[in-house]
């Protein structure tokens, strides 16, 4: 899967950045453990805190305040705020809760909101895991799921 998002950014002389926060650089790691990663991957950011958030990819208070960091606002303004920022081809962001504390009723653990902008076009989309996944699973299911959300837009 790794191999093939690859050879599609190499194919299409595409640039890939990434913002992460419940993935914690895990994601940025994965796309460069494929040689030839340099000609495609240029800047990707840690953003974990609010703070970092906003002051790194210009998400709206508002929007923190209001929905939240993990919420498909806030991984909506991520990528396009990635996007601007880093004026990449790709913005890939991911936001959730990787437990295994930290959930609520309406936000549990497991819950990620995925986030990719190509062209004009961003897309989120969210996943639920299993809340009894031991944390590095679940970080290392959240990065996997951005991958093929990416993969799905360029193929």
């Amino acid at each position: 899967m790794l191999e093939k998002l690859a050879k599609i950014l190499i194919e299409k002389n595409l640039v890939i950045s990434t913002s992460e926060s419940c993935t914690g650089g895990l994601l940025s790691s994965m796309l460069t453990d494929v040689s030839g990663s340099s000609s495609y991957t240029k800047l990707n950011f840690v953003t974990y805190s609010n703070e970092a958030k906003h002051e790194i990819l210009n998400v709206d208070n508002e929007i923190l305040n209001t929905y939240g960091a993990v919420s498909f606002e806030c991984a909506k303004a991520m990528a396009e705020g990635l996007m601007a920022r880093t004026n990449c081809d790709v913005a890939l962001c991911t936001t959730g809760i990787a437990g295994p504390t930290g959930g609520s009723l309406d936000k549990p653990v497991g819950l990620c909101y995925i986030s990719c902008k190509y062209k004009d076009k961003t897309t989120v989309k969210q996943i639920n895991l299993d809340p009894a996944l031991e944390r590095c699973e679940m970080k290392k299911q959240f990065a996997q799921n951005a991958v093929k959300l990416a993969l799905s837009i360029l193929q």
